[in-house]
């Protein structure tokens, strides 16, 4: 079983009156978060854009796609930067959580004129067993053999090999893994000219976790205080058992690879 990384906070016990009044005052401070939020997107919105003069092919369950078909006629496509990198054994747990929400609200982005699709650089055989296995429906294709990851800061490229700095969430920083999570937002306008109008990473990317937003309302809140990285605590969806422990002292490490796996089958004889 988990255990809890930090203490349970036990507030006072008041009568319901005093709680009521405290609620009241918080209330406030909860509205004026909101509007401050309303007004950040407001800004949001009003960022300039970037034309997108390269072009991008994907592989998916519809043969080759341009990033212009995965649009699926509509104006607006928001794509997931999922960490699946080529020879992975499987896709990386903090994304797969974050793709657990994905399912639900296809249909209702598509009536918004939002398309939603997830892609990495795994080649698309090796995302369609992964998909297979967690149960997903939503649109996921490989960028493998073109620049679009490159392009948009999700995976390490020859030269950050090299300088062992990552040019990440706008800024050269250290990351423990060749690929990194992020999304990006594109516009189609009526002549089927693309712009880039959004990209965000690392925190910026907690707004899409539903399961986050309903654990900042318990006691416990998401409970990772005590973790070396925020979500060591975060399994596959399949992988939750009676044997769940969370190791605080855990380092992120990468899904290991498909040969990594194999040899050491064939060393143990299995």
């Amino acid at each position: 079983m988990a255990t809890s990384m930090t203490e349970v906070h036990q507030p006072k016990t008041v009568p319901h009156e005093e709680w009521i009044e405290a609620r009241k005052q918080f209330l406030a401070k909860e509205k004026e978060f909101t509007r401050l939020r309303d007004d950040l997107s407001r800004q949001r919105r009003e960022l300039p854009r970037e034309r997108v003069e390269k072009q991008y092919v994907f592989e998916g369950p519809r043969g080759k796609e341009t990033l212009g078909d995965l649009f699926d006629k509509r104006g607006q496509l928001i794509v997931y930067h999922f960490m699946f990198g080529p020879g992975w054994s499987e896709g990386c747990p903090s994304c797969s959580y974050i793709s657990d929400h994905f399912d639900g609200m296809k249909i209702h982005l598509a009536h918004r004129d939002v398309t939603l699709v997830a892609a990495s650089r795994a080649p698309f055989a090796e995302l369609a067993v992964y998909k297979k296995r967690m149960g997903w429906q939503f649109h996921w294709v490989s960028s493998f053999g073109s620049d679009f990851n490159f392009d948009y800061q999700v995976s390490q490229s020859a030269e950050e090999k090299v300088s062992d700095e990552a040019y990440y969430n706008y800024s050269l920083t250290k990351f423990p893994s060749d690929e990194r999570p992020g999304l990006s937002v594109f516009q189609k306008d009526a002549n089927g000219d693309i712009f880039h109008t959004y990209s965000t990473y690392a925190r910026g990317l907690d707004i899409l976790v539903g399961a986050y937003n309903f654990l900042d309302l318990v006691p416990k809140g998401r409970d990772e205080d005590g973790l070396k990285h925020s979500m060591a605590w975060v399994r596959r969806h399949d992988k939750y058992d009676g044997a769940y422990f969370v190791n605080a002292e855990a380092e992120y490490e990468a899904p290991k690879l498909t040969s990594e796996i194999k040899a050491a089958s064939c060393c143990s004889g299995e």
